[in-house]
């Protein structure tokens, strides 16, 4: 099962379990971060593509890190005008970790099993 998910403004393909570097998001390590712009859900070869985005489906994770990536160079010049810029640039990101895609199928059979549960309960008293 898998998932494409947009944010950050670019879109991200995961699954349970994979490791994802997003841009800097406000979220402190250890939380939860939930992500409900999905734009696609593949289940077992069923997909399902949302228009914009597929209701009822949440992607949930969990921030690892906070960090910044490799420097890159940015270099700036104009020819015969002695014209020089040279500056750093390092991206800060967040590391991602997926624990779930849960789609509207799986919330209303867990809801089933919770009613039932408690049906059961109140019956055995």
């Amino acid at each position: 099962m898998y998932a494409i998910i947009e944010s950050c403004g670019k879109q991200y393909k995961v699954a349970e379990g994979d490791v994802v570097f997003f841009e800097k998001l406000d979220a402190e390590e250890g939380k939860k971060v939930t992500f409900d712009n999905v734009i696609l859900v593949s289940k077992e070869g069923k997909v399902q593509v949302g228009t914009p985005y597929v209701k009822g489906v949440k992607v949930e994770g969990k921030v690892v890190s906070h960090g910044k990536a490799k420097k890159i160079i940015v270099f700036k010049m104009k020819a015969k005008a002695n014209y020089r810029r040279k500056y750093g640039h390092r991206q800060p990101y967040t590391k991602v970790e997926i624990t779930s895609i849960k789609t509207g199928a799986e919330k209303k059979t867990t809801a089933k099993k919770e009613t039932e549960k408690a049906t059961e309960k109140v019956e055995a008293k």
